[in-house]
């Protein structure tokens, strides 16, 4: 049980307050389908049909009842939301085509490190500008990746001023009139590297993006918007490992670097507490000291050690609250077990 079953949790309490939440994963493993008890998920949103709530027609308008919301989910896949978005701003389908069909575009869509993020930002969008749904919780990758995803509106507006892209990207007569004698020397000495046919399809690749990058530009813009808006919620997940606890430091970090607040810390998989510290030691004081009494002695060391390695971690988030799950009985399989990890999370 980890982030992805925490943000699964944080949809469904909002589906049972009557909101229409729809919780999307970057992640391509299929954790968010098994949380959810499905046997899998697409690019489209699908509604998770609860108990007592009708499901949304053709249209889209949902059907709540007996106070329930709707729950929606899908699993992002990049190439077929880059391809969506190549045909939204192209100015034509023949221009469409032509980036799609593109050598250079099919690698990039796939393999380019940054572009599963950037189109996990632009699925975000997508769904935030969805009237079906009133709220998206987004289960991000891990810490690393995770910052990849909230700066890629910078580095996508970063890279369309890039000299080199806005000189690829003029209309041929004008590229080869502006194209120094150095720059062609320096495309010639990367064709014998790469290959001239590499080169052919990265220069038709970015002529073909001509007037497009206006619209591409313009959404980024928004999304960094968004990602700053006060209506948008930070949740930092981590273990009670003091690995994973140092990884979270450093996320939390960086987020606030950045101008971001994390509105609160899911501490999960932490093992039971059983009544008040230092109940062992009394035991004992008052004549106890058989192996049941041992082994409570054993949990509580084991709970301060946990407390321990992320107390520093709860004063970096302050004044956000800090949520604890501990270890469940049973893996996160569907809506019961999800419910379960609800309960803690919105105990108070």
């Amino acid at each position: 049980m980890g982030k992805t079953t925490v943000a699964a949790a944080f949809a469904l309490e909002a589906a049972r307050m009557g909101r229409r939440a729809c919780v999307v994963t970057i992640d391509p493993a299929k954790r968010l389908a098994d949380a959810l008890g499905l046997g899998s998920l697409s690019n489209t949103p699908a509604q998770v049909e609860l108990p007592g709530s009708v499901p949304a027609g053709p249209g889209g308008a949902g059907g709540a009842a007996n106070g329930h919301g709707e729950l929606w989910a899908l699993m992002l896949d990049t190439k077929t939301t880059f391809d969506e978005l190549v045909r939204r701003y192209a100015g034509s389908e023949q221009q469409a085509e032509g980036i799609l069909e593109n050598r250079l575009y099919k690698n990039l869509s796939q393999a380019l490190s940054g572009t599963q993020e950037y189109m996990a930002m632009e699925k975000l969008y997508e769904l935030h500008s969805d009237p079906r749904f009133d709220l998206v919780v987004v289960d991000t990758p891990p810490t690393r990746n995770a910052l990849d995803f909230l700066d890629a509106p910078r580095r996508l507006t970063r890279f369309l001023d890039n000299r080199i892209f806005r000189l690829l990207v003029m209309p041929t007569r004008a590229y080869l009139r502006a194209v120094s004698v150095a720059t062609q020397a320096f495309l010639r000495t990367v064709s014998k590297v790469v290959g001239a046919e590499v080169v052919d399809d990265a220069v038709a690749f970015f002529q073909a993006f001509e007037g497009m990058e206006a619209g591409f530009r313009e959404r980024a813009a928004r999304v960094e918007a968004l990602l700053s808006d006060p209506g948008t919620s930070f949740v930092v997940v981590a273990s009670a490992r003091k690995d994973t606890v140092e990884e979270a430091a450093y996320f939390i970090d960086r987020l606030s670097t950045s101008g971001f607040e994390t509105a609160n810390l899911v501490v999960n998989r932490l093992h039971p507490r059983f009544g008040e510290p230092g109940t062992a030691a009394r035991l004992r004081a008052a004549g106890r000291d058989d192996s049941l009494v041992a082994n409570l002695a054993q949990l509580e060391a084991v709970g301060e050690r946990e407390e321990g390695h992320f107390a520093e971690l709860a004063e970096a988030v302050a004044p956000a609250p800090v949520t604890r799950i501990p270890f469940l009985a049973d893996d996160v399989h569907d809506l019961g077990g999800l419910k379960k990890v609800a309960a803690h999370l919105f105990s108070d």
